[in-house]
C-alpha cells in the first residue's frame, strides 16, 4: 500500500504546504518542533480539515477538497498511536488489546499473532499501572493493530520515554516494520530513531518538504546534513555479521570492506543496519598506517557541500554504499578533495556504538546511478 499526500493549510503565523508519497514500509516525518509533522498526521487521520488537500491511501481517496470529499476519521481504517499510550486504566492488558478488535469490522490480525509479535504474553493479566512506559506503548501499538488498520500513524511514540525504555521498545518497532504489511507513518525529531527505523524519510522544515526519499539516500546526502542537525547527521549502511572475536569485537562485512565494532547481539550471518555519524568519519588521501583506528575503507568523493560556519559535508561512495563525512573547509582544501577523488574513510571502532545498530531484513536501496560521482 502507498500513501499520497498533498496539503496546504494556513494557521495563525504558520503555513503548511507539503506534497509527498509514502511507499510501503515505515515512512518517517522528520523535522524540528513546529515544522508541521503532527499537522500532516492529523490531516491524514481526518482530525484536521485542511484548506486544500488530496490524500489517498492505496488509490482510495480519503480527502479531496476539489471534489468536496472528506472521509470521517472513524471510517478511514487508520490506527493512531500517540505520544502517551492512552490505555484504559481499569482494564487489563488483554482487555485493552481486545478493545481494538471492536472497531475492526472485518477479519483482522489474530490476537495471538499480535501478542507474539510484540512480546505481550507475560503482560496479559496485568493492569496498565503495573507496566513500564515501553510496555504500555507496546500494548497501545497492539491495540491499534487489532483494529485491522490500512495504515498506522505513530506520533513520536518514544518522546515520553527515557533512554532505557527507548532502547527496550526499538527492537519491537523494527519487528513491527518488518513482519507486518501495515504501512507506517512515523513522526520523530530524534535522528537516532529515524536512522534505526525508517525505510523512507520526509524532511519537513517551516511547513515544507525539504527532502524525501529512501533512508539510505537521504541520510547520506551531504546537502541534507544541515537539515538533519549537523552533529547527529550520518549515513546508514547494510552490513553482514562475520564473526565475534575473543577480544569482544564483532567483525562485519560491508560492500566496501571489513568493519569492527564493540560486540553486538547478532548471530553470524545476520544482516544489520549500521549508522555511521558524519562527525566520526576522518578522511585521508592515502591509506593510514601506524594508527589505532581499525576501520579504514577505500572511498571516492561524490560531492562537497559547504555547511554553516567552517564545516563541509563530503559525500563518499564506499563500494555499493554511501557515507558522509563532516570536516572543516580548511581540511577539504588541504586534502584537495574534489568529486571523483579517491580517499580513505577512517572510523574508530568505539565510535560505532550498539545503539547505532539495527535489524535489517534486506539490503538498503543501492545508490541512484543517475547521481554523479
Amino acid at each position: 500500500m502507498s500513501l499520497t499526500v498533498a496539503i496546504t493549510h494556513r494557521f495563525a503565523g504558520f503555513a503548511l504546504d507539503v506534497v509527498f508519497e509514502a511507499p510501503p514500509g515505515l515512512t518517517v516525518l522528520f523535522g524540528p518542533s513546529g515544522s508541521g509533522k503532527t499537522s500532516v498526521v492529523n490531516a491524514v487521520a481526518g482530525l484536521l480539515r485542511p484548506d486544500t488537500a488530496r490524500i489517498a491511501l492505496n488509490g482510495s481517496l480519503l480527502t479531496d477538497t476539489a471534489k468536496r470529499l472528506f472521509t470521517p476519521p472513524h471510517r478511514r481504517r487508520i490506527g493512531y498511536v500517540f505520544q502517551e499510550p492512552r490505555l484504559f486504566p481499569h482494564l487489563s492488558v488483554r482487555s485493552n488489546l481486545t478493545y481494538g478488535r471492536w472497531f475492526a469490522g472485518r477479519a483482522g490480525p489474530d490476537l495471538a499473532e499480535v501478542v507474539a509479535l510484540l512480546g505481550l504474553a507475560p503482560l496479559l493479566s496485568r493492569q496498565p499501572g503495573a507496566l513500564s512506559g515501553g510496555e504500555m506503548q507496546r500494548v497501545a501499538i497492539g491495540r491499534a493493530l487489532l483494529s485491522a488498520p490500512d495504515l498506522l500513524l505513530m506520533d513520536e511514540p518514544l518522546a515520553s520515554l527515557d533512554a532505557a525504555r527507548k532502547a527496550e521498545i526499538l527492537p519491537w518497532l523494527e519487528r513491527l516494520r518488518d513482519q507486518t504489511r501495515v504501512p507506517i507513518l512515523y513522526v520523530s525529531h530524534a535522528l537516532s530513531e529515524v536512522a534505526r527505523l525508517a525505510t523512507t524519510i520526509v524532511i519537513l522544515q517551516d511547513g515544507q518538504v525539504r527532502r524525501v526519499g529512501p533512508a539510505g539516500q537521504v541520510l547520506a546526502d551531504p546537502g541534507a546534513v544541515a537539515l538533519l542537525g549537523g552533529r547527529e547527521a550520518g549515513a546508514v549502511i547494510a552490513a553482514r555479521v562475520v564473526a565475534h572475536h575473543p577480544d569482544h569485537l564483532t567483525e562485519l562485512a560491508t560492500s566496501a570492506g571489513v568493519l569492527h565494532l564493540p560486540q553486538i547481539a547478532a548471530a553470524p550471518g545476520s544482516v544489520v543496519r549500521l549508522r555511521i555519524l558524519a562527525q566520526d568519519v576522518m578522511l585521508a588521501t592515502c591509506r593510514p598506517t601506524g594508527i589505532s583506528a581499525l576501520n579504514i575503507l577505500p572511498c571516492r568523493v561524490s560531492t562537497l557541500v559547504a555547511g554553516p560556519g567552517p564545516s563541509v559535508a563530503v559525500g563518499l561512495i564506499a563500494g555499493q554504499d554511501r557515507l558522509v563525512a563532516r570536516i572543516t573547509g580548511r581540511s577539504a582544501l588541504a586534502l584537495a578533495l574534489a568529486p571523483g577523488a579517491p580517499c580513505f574513510a577512517v572510523l574508530k571502532s568505539v565510535a560505532l556504538a550498539d545503539a547505532d545498530v539495527g535489524w535489517l531484513p534486506v539490503a538498503l536501496p543501492e545508490p541512484d546511478p543517475t547521481v554523479p560521482g
